[in-house]
């Protein structure tokens, strides 16, 4: 497939005024933050306002219809419906609900990868499993055949990505979720750099779970997550870790017992952030008026211009072999990514070190023009 860079103007470029920070720098790194927009700002300032002005008393009649605004489009978002969304401040904190919800005793096997970030493997080392941890021969991805042959009949659960922060890739989700079904083990999927830039219609990936969150692609900075939970494979699931926000009658406010919710609120735990809701809600606004084909076509785009240019200057950019495979994260060799990042933001150029490279990542709101002249400024080092 070729896929060539769009001329500048691209179709989406107009929405590059939606966001300030390129009025004093070229920002290539959504994979760590997405730009802040002006409609987050906006819903942050009005949320602000309320707060001034009536305090507790817009719980009862804006805030919590806020909670419910979120859960709806983040269904739809991922093609799920709102009773399969919790709300959650971090993947750290869901990790701990679902870990909490699967039953060990019988199926010790945790699956993962040596790609996967961190925090996702990090949940199960102090726990009573077997965590399996694939390796990865190229450092880009892990075949669907080291996980066939790594799940088996006591494998609980496989939390893995839908796509690699270490290289980009796009991993095969459907594969992976099929095989851990047929061996009776559910299927964990960190999407935190999938939603958003990707277009997600969960019903066709075939996991269990899925999550993501305001950080990167969803332009909703930090503080602000969502679990999607099938209901057809996690109903008669209960986590031992909750709080007030997964009680059915919660505002009965009795200690005495616990009654969960019926649907996927149940795994949620306490109060959500709302300054981090509303910055959510705003940068779903403009994901939302931009169109997650459009995005995914522009961004795809420009990460294979820069792959291009980088390759003809003589890089071998670590991502993974086929375009259709690849997403707007692009990995470029480093001998010292720190230096690197810091001597491109002298020259106005926001990207990120990860170990052995410098991490560029464009996305909707970037023209060509960026990321050439970041790889010059790059190479002249």
């Amino acid at each position: 497939m070729t896929v060539h860079p769009p001329s500048l103007p691209h179709p989406l470029a107009a929405w590059r005024e939606e966001f300030a920070v390129f009025r004093h720098a070229t920002y290539l790194n959504s994979c760590s933050l997405g730009a802040l927009s002006r409609a987050s700002r906006a819903r942050i300032a009005r949320h602000l306002d309320e707060w001034e002005e009536r305090g507790a008393a817009n719980w009862y009649d804006r805030w919590w219809a806020m909670l419910v605004e979120l859960r709806t489009r983040y269904a739809q978002l991922i093609g799920g419906r709102p009773d399969e969304i919790a709300l959650h401040p971090s993947v750290s904190s869901i990790l701990g609900v679902v870990a909490g919800a699967v039953d060990h005793r019988h199926r010790p096997r945790v699956v993962t990868t040596a790609l996967d970030f961190p925090t996702v493997p990090y949940q199960w080392h102090n726990r009573d499993v077997d965590l399996v941890v694939l390796p990865s021969d190229d450092g880009v991805t892990v075949p669907v055949e080291a996980f066939a042959d790594a799940i088996d009949g006591r494998t609980a659960l496989v939390a893995t990505s839908h796509v690699y922060f270490t290289s980009g890739a796009i991993q095969d989700v459907r594969a992976i979720a099929d095989v851990a079904r047929q061996r009776g083990a559910l299927t964990f999927i960190d999407g935190y750099h999938g939603a958003g830039q990707l277009p997600v219609q969960v019903d066709k990936l075939g996991a269990d779970f899925y999550c993501s969150g305001g950080l990167k692609w969803l332009l909703g900075g930090t503080g602000v997550c969502f679990l999607w939970a099938r209901a057809d494979t996690t109903a008669s699931l209960h986590s031992n870790v909750t709080g007030w926000f997964g009680h059915r009658e919660q505002f009965r406010f009795d200690p005495s017992s616990y009654v969960p919710h019926d649907d996927a609120r149940r795994f949620e735990t306490g109060t959500p952030p709302l300054l981090p809701v509303c910055a959510q809600l705003g940068g779903l606004d403009v994901l939302e008026a931009a169109g997650a084909q459009a995005i995914r076509a522009v961004t795809s785009a420009l990460a294979e211009d820069l792959i291009e240019q980088a390759r003809e200057h003589g890089l071998q950019p670590k991502v993974a072999s086929r375009p259709l495979e690849r997403s707007g994260i692009v990995m470029l060799p480093s001998d010292d990514p720190a230096r690197d990042v810091a001597r491109l933001a002298e020259r106005g150029y926001v990207v990120d070190a990860r170990p052995g490279h410098v991490r560029v990542s464009p996305y909707f709101y970037n023209v060509a023009e960026d990321h050439r002249g970041m790889l010059e400024a790059f190479l002249d080092g």
